[in-house]
């Protein structure tokens, strides 16, 4: 399958502005370190999900400190429905020790750094990036963003590492948060893994997959 040229990504990207102008994560979160903790809790899991994993747990814990005293067996239960819940309760608890002492209870701000926490890798980091602290230094990819880079033909590689190399080469970098953003939202609402709903889906003309099989 050829990929989209660079007229193709231009129109592309004119399309998701018109369809998700000025997106936003749909994780709940008041501070920075909630936004983290909500992230580390949405792999494998979704924002619905999370969302009312948090409610109560931001109710319970009200800072840092307070994930430090929690045993790890509470935290478990607390948490216990995103799934993964040991090895999260782990990273949501190394995290908030590594920013309590060492970055002085603020959760830093820089690729380099939000990578030194426990369980926070380029994706979560990239999200912390973009919706927080309003800084493109990366393109999150998750499950939405591979599966429609590559079914619309923006990518070709299969790894996620690999295409946000290959999106940050042809995506204005200004554009790199809002792109995953509007990749997830059209994911969920639209181009959905099991049951896409190619009729009503305004790419119909750019993606490659769709114009392949109209052949």
């Amino acid at each position: 399958m050829k990929l989209l040229s660079k007229k193709q990504i231009n129109k592309l990207l004119e399309e998701l502005d018109k369809l998700y102008p000025n997106p936003k994560c749909e994780l709940n979160y008041s501070t920075p370190w909630q936004l983290l903790i909500a992230v580390i809790l949405s792999a494998q899991c979704t924002d619905k999900r999370v969302n009312v994993i948090t409610e109560e747990l931001f109710k319970k814990y009200g800072n840092l400190e307070d994930f430090i005293k929690v045993s790890q067996d509470e935290l478990e239960r607390d948490i216990k429905s995103a799934g993964f819940y040991r090895n999260k309760a782990k990273a949501i608890k190394g995290c908030a020790e590594k920013i309590v002492f060492k970055f002085n209870g603020k959760v830093p701000d820089t690729m380099e750094e939000l990578t030194e926490l426990p369980g926070v890798a380029r994706k979560t980091a990239n999200v912390m990036l973009g919706e927080y602290f309003k800084k493109n230094e990366g393109i999150a990819v998750d499950t939405h963003v591979l599966r429609l880079s590559q079914k619309i033909g923006l990518a070709e590689f299969s790894t996620p590492a690999k295409i946000e190399k290959e999106l940050m080469k042809k995506i204005p970098k200004e554009k790199w948060a809002d792109i995953s953003l509007q990749l997830i939202l059209h994911g969920r609402r639209v181009c959905k893994a099991l049951k896409p709903d190619c009729l009503r889906c305004k790419l119909n003309e750019i993606c490659k997959k769709n114009q392949a099989e109209k052949q």
